[in-house]
């Protein structure tokens, strides 16, 4: 997707470094008191989903796990994957087959994005579904994840 925008007029960038590690230091501390192990390898997972510009698939991380750039073996990364889905600090972005950081602070929430199908940016929103959760439960279905994905133009490709 993003091969297919050709301005460079705008950007999407990750954490910056001072906020990178206040993002690591809250998610240590979220682990912590679920009795959960951010393990080093989920950290660097994490940590890779936080400064990135935008959706990265499993094999852009295997590939950029290693400080030296050494890549990743596979179940490493999917395994940090996994567990940083469970814990609702990524969101796996169902039509793109990527991952994104979670930028909510709460473990629970529901997640929607909207997606660029220009520049490949996706901007996480939280959506009101109160309603609808409302009406599942009364039909006896237990919801247990909600993943909303709206694919279009984002501000800066749409002024092109």
């Amino acid at each position: 997707m993003a091969d297919l925008c050709h301005h460079d007029d705008h950007a999407h960038p990750g954490l910056d470094a001072p906020a990178l590690h206040h993002a690591l230091a809250a998610a240590e501390v979220r682990c912590e008191a679920d009795d959960e192990r951010l393990t080093a390898p989920r950290r660097r997972v994490l940590e890779l989903l936080l400064e990135a510009d935008g959706p990265r698939k499993a094999y852009d991380l295997i590939a950029a796990y290693g400080p030296a750039g050494e890549p990743a073996k596979p179940p490493t990364v999917y395994r940090a994957l996994e567990f940083l889905e469970r814990l609702g600090f990524a969101h796996r972005i169902e039509s793109l087959n990527a991952y994104v950081a979670c930028r909510a602070e709460a473990a629970e929430h529901r997640a929607a994005f909207l997606i660029c199908d220009c520049c490949g940016a996706a901007q996480e929103f939280e959506p009101d579904f109160a309603a609808q959760l409302a009406e599942a439960e009364r039909a006896g279905y237990a919801v247990r994840a909600v993943t909303l994905e709206a694919r279009g133009l984002c501000p800066a490709c749409r002024a092109e």
